[in-house]
Formats: C-alpha cells, structure tokens, sequence
C-alpha cells in the first residue's frame, strides 16, 4: 500500500503529494482560474464578434456575409488563445501544441488547397464586388443573370434558367464580362440591300424604322452607314443605344421590323444563288 502511494505520477508528484490539503487547495484554485479565463474568453470573442457583424450591418456598402465571415474568424483565434492561456496555467508547455497545430492546418491546408482557393476567391469577389446579385454576365465562358454569391461558388441562371455552379477560383481567375454595369448599351445590326436599291431609301427606311420604336434612343447619335461592298450585296452598318434591360428584344425586334420594312418599301435583300452551267453532250 505505501509503495502505491509513493508511485510517481505527473512531474515528480506522488500520490501522497495529490492527497494533501496545500495541493488539493493548488488544483482548485486552478481550476477555478481556468473557468473563469474561459468564461471571459468567451464573453470577449461573442463580444467582439457582434461588433464585427454590425460594422456589416450599419454600412450598406459593405457586405453582411464578409463581415459575418471575418467576425467567426475573429471568435475563434480569440478562443484559441483563451484555450491555449488555460493550458499554460496548468503548467501545459504550449509550444508544442501550437507545433502541433500548425503541422495539422498545413496538412488540412494541402489536403483543402482547392477549397482555401475558393474561400480566397470569394473574399475578393465580396470585397471588391466586380459582379454583384441580378448583374446579366459571362464568366469562364458561362453567361447568365447571378443568383447567389457565397465564399465558395457563384451561381448563375443561364438564358434556359438552368443552374450553373462557378467556383470562385474560376470567376476571379477569368476575364468578367458584366452586361449590368452600365445602364444603357449599343445594339448593332447588319442589313444588306440589292446593288440596284436606291441607297437612300434603303438608309431612310432603317432609320425611320428604328427610331420610331421608343427603345431607341437619340443620344447618343445613331449610326447608319455604308460600310462594305459584299459579293452580293451593300451592307449598311447600323448602331443605336438603347437602355441595356430593353437590348435582346429591342435588337430582335428590330430584326423583323426593318426586313418588313425594306420589303414593304420595295428594296431588294439579295440572298446567295448558284448558277450550274451544264455542259451539253458531246
């Protein structure tokens, strides 16, 4: 029974030493300090993390989910020291355990290196907001309207409504075209008329037939010009602003209107032919 107590268990101490009242009274007190570093770490890291989120919240710049990001971030390394600072009161060297944590997050962080990509991506894609929800844009060579940007993927509806996940790597990698940006945009059109038409009624029928539709605008000028002497036919370049919500059914409906219009006035819109010459029988 005395060799029992005499063992040696934790830094020299027996278990006579555990059963003394000094030692007993040592450990409570430690313990006590220990909950109650753990009570204010945690009351200061749920404080502070509030505070970060409000600072989202009160400015309508800034992006509510980067903030609420940033303030669990901000949680946790404050609880991470709280628990480290506990450890050190216990006598706990906390050297190799931050060792030992920072060997464990490099692995996870090779092992996760795609994911930390698109976490990265997407704190930038929040902070610097080049695309933003309901902006019509092609990104990695998908185009649609976006739904839903995360610290993850971006989502888009494309022109079918069909759903297409980007992850954030590929959005801020490629080159974003953002048709939303500006509020009007230029809508261009090609119309070829016959080399007998009368160019000038050619020309005063397009414009008359797009600037009588109220989707045209009239500043910027218009541009209706001759600018190519086909195989077949003289093409007319014609540019006109519109406001970009109106562009797709504006230029489609243009479309129509002006080959209806061209017809009506009488003015030929060649199409390719083939002439076969055949040999006669010898």
């Amino acid at each position: 029974m005395e060799d029992l107590i005499e063992t040696e268990l934790w830094q020299g101490k027996t278990i006579a030493d555990l059963l003394t009242l000094e030692f007993l009274a040592s450990a409570a007190g430690s313990v006590i300090g220990a909950i109650v570093i753990l009570l204010l770490g945690w009351i200061i890291s749920s404080w502070l993390q509030h505070r970060v989120e409000n600072l989202g919240k009160r400015h309508k710049h800034l992006d509510e989910m980067l903030f609420e990001f940033l303030a669990s971030i901000v949680r946790y390394v404050v609880l991470g020291f709280t628990i480290l600072f506990v450890l050190n009161t216990f006598g706990v060297k906390t050297t190799s355990v931050v060792a030992v944590i920072g060997a464990a997050g490099l692995a996870i962080g090779l092992a996760l290196q795609g994911t930390l990509s698109n976490v990265a991506a997407g704190v930038m894609l929040i902070l610097f907001r080049p695309i933003k929800i309901g902006d019509f844009v092609v990104i990695a060579s998908e185009m649609g309207t976006v739904k839903q940007i995360n610290l993850n993927y971006t989502v888009l509806a494309d022109l079918s409504n069909v759903q297409v996940i980007v992850p954030n790597s590929e959005v801020w990698g490629n080159v974003i075209t953002n048709y939303s940006v500006n509020p009007t945009r230029r809508a261009e059109w090609t119309f070829g008329v016959g080399y007998g038409a009368n160019l000038k009624t050619a020309e005063e029928i397009i414009r008359s037939t797009i600037m009588a539709d109220e989707r045209a605008h009239t500043d910027p000028e218009p541009f209706i010009q001759v600018n190519n002497l086909g195989d077949s036919s003289v093409d007319f370049l014609v540019r006109v602003w519109c406001s970009a919500g109106d562009y797709f059914a504006f230029k489609a409906d243009m479309t129509r209107k002006v080959k209806e219009a061209l017809d009506e006035g009488g003015v030929d819109i060649p199409f390719p032919t083939r002439t076969i010459v055949q040999a006669a029988a010898e």
